[in-house]
């Protein structure tokens, strides 16, 4: 067994720094819930104006983020789209069902992770006495299951000009923003121009080991904070986490530019090798599609972690390689390696 392990299941398994740990001891508190905590005012107040919003809200994770933001736009038995693969469908426990009681319909073309404006018009229903009115649209840039994919940024605006013409509400799942705002050269805010609600990860390519944000009006952020504490989202002295978000702002964003490029060198030294098809990565997720005779991912999952590689089973025969900030281009190099010799 190697010694060194390199992690490429995913960019939340990053671990804080020294020196973000050492910001997280020196963070001043109070208690959130009942407003006091100036460490989580100021990082709510940076997100607010990052992203374009009036508010935000600090909470625990990007499932709640979204979830809260379902049950701010919704009714239960409303009509919500999303594109096909969306965390929000795959990654969250059926929660859309449970806890806001909404319907989820997915719209895009062959898992690419996004959809037109013309499927947004096809799919949206008008409120009727026998049909759910679709009040939602959700929109993941980057999108995690297509492989990191970055939504073009005119079919961006066109998705949103079109849910705006129709009259339904707009929200931008947004937990890895800032690789779509680096793989295109612009900022967050004008990516998330136009949406009603933004959620923010702070726990994978920034880095932070918890937390996550959700931006928007004032009245909906409102909403949100009541939603928060009904979820068991609500925390006291949560400056602590804060803190790490706000270091991670600082000292991680512009760096994201790097895990990118390890990805393309992941991809690169992996083309070519027997039965591998790479994906050219938009982002810092690497898709590698094993052809037969090829054993299946779980099995060469299985043989990578034995030579110090990890890695996540896409299926039955994808694997996924996510590049972060703990993982340098001679991990990479040597990730490529020890994949190309595990299919023997």
């Amino acid at each position: 067994m190697t010694t060194s392990v390199v992690d490429l299941r995913s960019d939340t398994v990053t671990r804080p720094s020294a020196a973000m740990r050492a910001a997280m001891a020196a963070a001043e508190v109070g208690d959130d819930v009942l407003g006091d905590d100036p460490t989580v005012k100021r990082l709510q107040e940076r997100c607010a104006e990052l992203l374009g919003h009036e508010a935000a809200l600090f909470v625990p994770s990007g499932t709640m983020a979204n979830q809260i933001a379902l049950k701010v736009h919704c009714d239960p038995g409303d009509d919500v789209l999303a594109s096909e693969g969306a965390h929000l469908m795959w990654y969250e426990s059926g929660a859309a069902a449970a806890i806001a009681g909404v319907q989820l319909r997915s719209i895009g073309r062959g898992g690419s992770g996004t959809f037109s404006s013309d499927e947004v018009v096809a799919a949206h229903i008008a409120a009727g006495p026998m049909q759910p009115a679709t009040r939602l649209l959700c929109v993941e840039n980057t999108h995690n299951r297509a492989g990191g994919v970055v939504w073009p940024r005119a079919e961006l605006d066109a998705v949103v000009a079109t849910a705006r013409r129709l009259g339904v509400a707009l929200h931008l799942d947004g937990a890895r923003l800032f690789n779509a705002a680096a793989a295109l050269g612009e900022s967050p805010g004008s990516l998330a121009a136009g949406f009603d609600t933004v959620s923010l990860a702070f726990s994978k390519g920034l880095g932070a080991p918890v937390g996550s944000v959700l931006a928007g009006s004032r009245a909906r952020i409102a909403r949100a904070v009541r939603f928060r504490r009904m979820f068991g989202g609500a925390m006291r002295q949560a400056g602590i986490l804060a803190a790490a978000a706000l270091y991670a702002l600082d000292h991680n964003v512009a760096r994201l530019g790097d895990d990118h490029a390890h990805a393309r060198l992941l991809a690169e030294r992996l083309r070519g090798a027997p039965g591998l098809t790479v994906e050219a990565p938009p982002s810092n997720i690497v898709m590698v599609d094993l052809a037969a005779p090829l054993p299946p991912a779980r099995e060469i999952a299985k043989r990578l972690e034995a030579r110090g590689v990890l890695c996540l089973p896409f299926g039955e025969r994808r694997l996924r390689l996510v590049t972060h900030l703990d993982v340098d281009a001679a991990g990479c190099a040597r990730a490529a390696a020890e994949i190309t010799a595990a299919l023997r």
